[in-house]
C-alpha cells in the first residue's frame, strides 16, 4: 500500500507531500491542473526513465519519495531478500534527478539500478493507463485469473512439485545417457590398459623391490669376495683381530688390581672382541647368502623393464601409482556394466513422476475449464453495466505438446468491443479507457483471490458517464475493500464512491504557477463533484445530487 507520497521540483510541482487512504483513493481537477503531472512523478518511482525538462529550477535537484506498507506480501520481501535489500514493514523508494539530469534511485536508502526499481514497484504498484500495455494481455495473468476462480491452489502446487521431480529426473537421465556414450567411447581403450596391467600382475612395491635385488645380485661376486677377505681378517688370518684383542686384554688383566681404571679398559677391550666376533659371524652369514644367479637376473630385468615401461606410458613413478591406476580403470569396466542399470532404474521413475504431473495437469485442466463459461459470463455482463454493452471477452484453453512450469494449458484472452464475432487476443488490441474497464472487470472477480499489488486506474472513464459510470465507482468501491485502489476520474459518480478525495488545482505563487493537491474534507468533496456535475457555479440541485452521491 503506498502511504505516502512525497514531490520536490518537479515540473510545475514546488513542493508536495500526501498521504493516503488504503482504500478508495479518488483524484480529480481541471484539465490542464496537473493530474498527468502527478502520475509521471510517481511514474518516476516505478522504473519509467527520466526526462530533464521535469526540473522546475535547474539549480535544485528533483525529489520523488514513495513509502509503502508491505505488510504480508510475500513476493515483495522475497525480491527484496534476493537482491540483498534490508526486509522492513515500511519500505521507502526514492528517485532523484540531479542539475545535470542523472537520475539515482534508492530502496530504504539503499542504490539500486532501475531494472530492480522495475522490478521491485511491479510487485507494489499495478498502473493502469490509457495507452498503456496491460498486463490483461500476458498469458501469466491469464491463467492466474482462472486458476484464482478454480481455487485449487493447492493441486497447482502439486502438480509443480511433481513437475519439478519429472524434469530432475529426465536431467539425471539424459546425464546417464552421455555418461554411457562416453563410456562407451572409452570403453575399448581403457580395458586394453586394464589388461596390460592385468597381464602384468604387479605386486605391491614390486618394482622398487626388484631394483634393489637386482642391483644386490649384478654385484654378487665383488660383494662376496669383500665379504670372504673381511671374515679372514677377522677370524682367520696369521693374525685375526679377535684373537689379537683377547690377547690384548689378558695383559691388561694381569695388572687390574694395580689401577682403578684399568679393569674398566679391560672391559672395553673384551666388549670389543665380543662386538669384532659378531660382525664376523654376520659377515660370513652375509657371505653365505650371497650367490650369482644369472637365472634370477633375467627373470628380474624382465619385470623391471615391464615395470618401468608401464611407468612410463602412465606418466608415474611407483608400483603403488600403477596399481591404483589398474583400480581406478576397473572401476570405470565395471560403471560402464552398472549404467545400463541405473538408466533402466532412472526411466522407471521418470515414467512415474511424468504420469504423476500428467494427471494432475489433466485435473488443472478441467478446473480451469470449468471456470471458462462462468468468467465470461460475469465479465461480460460487467462490462454492460460498465459502458460497453457490445464488448465480449472469450476465453480459449487450448493443450501444450508438453508440460509446462503451470500445466499442459495455452491459455488466451480474446476480446471482441463491437459485436463483430472477430475475437482477437487481448495483447494485440490497442489499449485504451476500454481495456482498463475490462482490466477493471478482471481484477474485481479475483481481487479476493489473487495477492494484487497497489491498483492505479489514470481516467479509465472516458467515454463513459452516468450511469455506467457509477456502476465503474461500485466496482472501484468494492474492489477497495481488501486492497488500495486510486482513480483519476472526471466522472462525479465515481469520485463520490471514494474513500479519501484529493483535489489537485494549479495556484500562483509569485511569478509563476505551481501544482498543488489536498484532501478534501465532507463539505469541499460535494462542492467539488457539484461543480463536475453542474459547472464552476453549482445549482441547488447539482449540490442536493452531489450530497446524494457522497452518502450513498
Amino acid at each position: 500500500m503506498l502511504k505516502k507520497l512525497f514531490i520536490q521540483n518537479y515540473a510545475i510541482i514546488d513542493e508536495i507531500e500526501i498521504d493516503f487512504s488504503q482504500k478508495l483513493n479518488i483524484i480529480t481537477g481541471e484539465t490542464g491542473a496537473g493530474k498527468s503531472i502527478l502520475m509521471g512523478a510517481l511514474s518516476l518511482i516505478l522504473g519509467d526513465r527520466i526526462d530533464a525538462s521535469v526540473l522546475q529550477s535547474r539549480d535544485k535537484k528533483c525529489y520523488v519519495e514513495g513509502t509503502f506498507e508491505i505488510g504480508e506480501k510475500k513476493a515483495v520481501k522475497a525480491f527484496l531478500r534476493e537482491q540483498d535489500l534490508d526486509v522492513e514493514e515500511e519500505l521507502v523508494i526514492r528517485r532523484e534527478i540531479g542539475t545535470n539530469g542523472k537520475s539515482r534511485a534508492f530502496v530504504n536508502d539503499t542504490p539500486v539500478n532501475l531494472e530492480q526499481l522495475r522490478q521491485l514497484s511491479s510487485k507494489l504498484v499495478d498502473l493502469h493507463r490509457q495507452f498503456d500495455t496491460l498486463e490483461l494481455g500476458e498469458s501469466d495473468f491469464q491463467r492466474q485469473v482462472l486458476d484464482a476462480l478454480a481455487g485449487h491452489a493447492d493441486v497447482l502446487q502439486q502438480y509443480q512439485g511433481a513437475y519439478a521431480q519429472w524434469q530432475k529426473a529426465q536431467q539425471e537421465l539424459t546425464q546417464l545417457q552421455q555418461q554411457k556414450d562416453q563410456f562407451t567411447k572409452e570403453y575399448d581403450y581403457n580395458k586394453f590398459l586394464f589388461d596390460e596391467l592385468q597381464d602384468a600382475a604387479l605386486t605391491e612395491n614390486e618394482l622398487e623391490e626388484a631394483d634393489a635385488t637386482l642391483k644386490l645380485l649384478s654385484n654378487a661376486e665383488g660383494i662376496k669376495s669383500a665379504l670372504g677377505k673381511v671374515a679372514y681378517e677377522l677370524s682367520e688370518g696369521e693374525s685375526p683381530m679377535v684373537q689379537q684383542l683377547k690377547t690384548l686384554s689378558n695383559q691388561l688383566s694381569v695388572f687390574s688390581d694395580n689401577h682403578q681404571e684399568m679393569p674398566a679398559l679391560v672391559q672395553r677391550l673384551l666388549s670389543a672382541q665380543i662386538e669384532l666376533q659378531d660382525i664376523a659371524d654376520e659377515v660370513e652369514r652375509l657371505s653365505d647368502q650371497v650367490q650369482y644367479d644369472p637365472q634370477k637376473i633375467e627373470l628380474l630385468n624382465d619385470r623391471i623393464s615391464t615395470g618401468y615401461k608401464l611407468l612410463k606410458k602412465h606418466g608415474v613413478h611407483t608400483t603403488q601409482e600403477l596399481l591404483t591406476i589398474k583400480d581406478s580403470l576397473e572401476q570405470k569396466l565395471q560403471a560402464v556394466l552398472n549404467i545400463d542399470e541405473a538408466i533402466q532404474t532412472k526411466e522407471k521413475t521418470a515414467r512415474q513422476l511424468l504420469q504423476k504431473a500428467t494427471e494432475l495437469a489433466t485435473k488443472l485442466t478441467a478446473n480451469r475449464v470449468k471456470q471458462v463459461k462462468p468468467l465470461q459470463d460475469k465479465v461480460n455482463k460487467l462490462l454492460a453495466q460498465v459502458g460497453m454493452p457490445n464488448a465480449r471477452l472469450q476465453v480459449e484453453v487450448t493443450p501444450l505438446a508438453n508440460l509446462q512450469i503451470t500445466g499442459q494449458d495455452d491459455i488466451e484472452f480474446l476480446f471482441d468491443a463491437n459485436k463483430s464475432n472477430r475475437f482477437e487476443p487481448i495483447r494485440k488490441v490497442a489499449s485504451g479507457g476500454e481495456l482498463s474497464r475490462l482490466m477493471l472487470c478482471i481484477k474485481s472477480l479475483v481481487a479476493q483471490s489473487l495477492d494484487l499489488p497497489t491498483l492505479i486506474f489514470d481516467e479509465i472513464d472516458t467515454g463513459i458517464s452516468g450511469e455506467a459510470a457509477r456502476q465503474v465507482g461500485i466496482i472501484m468501491k468494492d474492489l477497495a475493500r481488501k486492497r488500495q485502489v486510486f482513480s483519476i476520474t472526471h466522472q462525479p459518480q465515481i469520485a463520490g464512491k471514494a474513500d479519501a478525495h484529493y483535489f489537485v488545482y494549479k495556484e500562483i505563487k509569485g511569478n509563476s504557477i505551481k501544482t498543488n493537491i489536498k484532501l478534501l474534507s465532507q463539505d469541499e468533496r460535494i462542492t467539488a463533484i457539484a461543480k463536475m456535475l453542474s459547472g464552476e457555479k453549482p445549482t441547488a440541485a447539482a449540490l442536493e445530487n452531489a450530497r446524494e452521491m457522497v452518502n450513498n
